[in-house]
């Protein structure tokens, strides 16, 4: 009777009949069972929490291996991107005039609005204001006129070659007697902007003024 044969005729009840090999498999079947059970209690699930951080470990490092290796395709872009950027800065610090510059520009200020057909009655430059690389030059000043002449100086405002900026805008009607429907006043603050190398040989910072008439 061969190996196989044996299997199907054996009796559970009774062990002590079984020849030797046929012991011998279920005392190695009986092993390896216990032995698969002590792994997974002792070993699997010991090692199992270390073996998820490491596939999530893996996630990360892959992702951003993937990240640093877009960045690395678009080096040249960036540096690209810098250079415009340095290029902009560079005509945005263009537009800031020098100290020498400053008082032609506050006559030009005030001859925009004498061009735009206004009457001035207040023109008083304030004290510079200290903003790192660059200081601020406020200018109060009133004028009387109509809409379409504010509309004209505004619009003068922006299209000069440097920074001025309008900030605080009132306009009220003109009281008193013999005033036209139309006569207006507006009291605005003019801010210019001056870079600060022109005073010691050095900027202090790498900040931008924002350009052109905004209130």
């Amino acid at each position: 009777m061969n190996f196989y044969d044996e299997l199907r005729t054996l009796d559970p009840r009774d062990p002590g009949r079984w020849s030797t090999p046929v012991r011998g498999f279920f005392i190695g079947v009986i092993f390896l069972v216990c032995a698969a059970i002590a792994w997974y209690m002792l070993v699997w699930t010991e090692d199992r929490p270390r073996l998820l951080a490491a596939e999530s470990d893996e996630q990360s490092l892959r992702q951003q291996f993937e990240t640093k290796q877009q960045r690395a395709a678009n080096l040249d872009a960036y540096k690209a991107q810098l250079a415009e950027m340095e290029r902009s800065f560079g005509a945005m610090l263009r537009q800031l005039p020098g100290k020498t510059e400053v008082p032609n520009l506050l006559v030009d200020i005030s001859q925009t609005g004498l061009a735009a057909g206004l009457q001035e009655k207040l023109f008083q430059p304030g004290q510079e204001v200290d903003k790192g690389f660059y200081a601020e030059l406020p200018i109060r000043i009133r004028l009387v006129g109509s809409y379409h002449e504010f509309g004209k100086f505004v619009s003068g405002i922006a299209a000069l070659p440097r920074i001025v900026t309008l900030h605080d805008i009132q306009i009220n009607p003109v009281e008193g007697r013999g005033a036209a429907f139309d006569d207006l006043t507006m009291d605005v603050t003019a801010k210019t902007y001056r870079y600060i190398e022109d005073d010691n040989g050095h900027g202090g910072g790498k900040k931008s003024a924002h350009a052109g008439g905004s209130t």
